[in-house]
């Protein structure tokens, strides 16, 4: 204690004031900070507490002028910060190559389906029309054919009609002329009411008529069989007055089917049989065939 009291009475004197410079150092830093902290508008006050110290020394020392520290120059006023600008309006990003080809190819298939589309309802509409406009020229073809078909036939009507109007005539006319015949040439016939005959006497063909018939039928028999005996086939002949057989029939056979058949066939082959000598033709009349006569 006595080394330490003794250093400090030879030490030189404490320089006056020195405390109160350091507090206003710290007041001047402090402002300072203040000015600082609200230039940058901080929101936290810092507050700071001087502090005062007392050295208190043996001898008395002479406090050296106080530091004068510059005024504080005032702080041009701070710019108001300019309002950010709004956020720009988000951009689509412009679409690659690839989709947009893609786009398009999509766009050219959709516009060749439609064409294909409407290309296909135009044939189907073409079709249809010419569906119905063969449909109406069968139709027409149709009533065309029927209406001829209907001309024919009754054309062939008139004709069949006309046919038998004369046939009919014709034969009223024969029939008329018979009748006036008889009423006039024929007065003096000896026949009985239900006689058929044309003759004004009852008359039977001559004696060489038979043989007239059987050159006139024979040549016309073809038969080359073999047969035992001699049969004989009897055939009634209905003929015209012209002679021309109408109807001929088997009266009597003579048990060889196939000689009656070939006397039959010679009958229609004759087809008109000769008159006799009085000029007419007998009917009807029972004719005889023997193979071997």
């Amino acid at each position: 204690m006595h080394t330490a009291v003794d250093r400090l009475e030879f030490a030189p004197p404490a320089t006056p004031g020195v405390l109160r410079a350091m507090v206003l150092a710290l007041l001047a830093h402090g402002l300072l900070l203040a000015a600082l902290t609200w230039g940058v508008h901080w929101q936290r006050d810092v507050q700071m507490t001087p502090a005062e110290a007392e050295l208190w020394a043996a001898m008395p020392v002479a406090a050296a002028p106080a530091l004068q520290q510059p005024e504080p120059k005032p702080e041009p006023p701070q710019p108001k910060p300019e309002p950010l600008p709004p956020p720009p309006t988000p951009v689509a990003p412009a679409p690659l190559k690839v989709d947009i080809a893609l786009a398009q190819e999509k766009q050219r298939l959709q516009k060749q389906k439609q064409l294909a589309l409407e290309k296909q309802q135009e044939k189907l509409k073409s079709e249809k029309l010419r569906l119905e406009k063969l449909q109406q020229e069968k139709a027409r073809e149709d009533k065309l054919k029927a209406d001829k078909l209907k001309q024919a036939a009754d054309k062939a009507k008139l004709a069949q009609d006309k046919k038998l109007a004369e046939q009919q005539a014709q034969q009223l006319e024969a029939q008329r002329a018979k009748n006036l015949q008889r009423m006039t040439g024929l007065a003096g016939a000896s026949g009985a009411s239900g006689a058929t005959g044309t003759a004004l006497k009852s008359a039977g063909p001559s004696a060489t008529y038979a043989g007239r018939l059987q050159a006139r039928i024979k040549p016309n028999i073809v038969f080359t069989e073999d047969i035992n005996g001699n049969p004989t086939a009897v055939v009634s002949v209905r003929t015209s007055a012209d002679g021309t057989i109408i109807a001929r029939r088997l009266a009597q056979s003579s048990g060889v089917a196939a000689w009656d058949e070939a006397v039959l066939r010679a009958i229609d082959k004759t087809a008109v049989l000769p008159r006799d000598t009085d000029g007419r033709v007998p009917s009807p009349l029972e004719i005889s065939f023997r193979p071997k006569d």
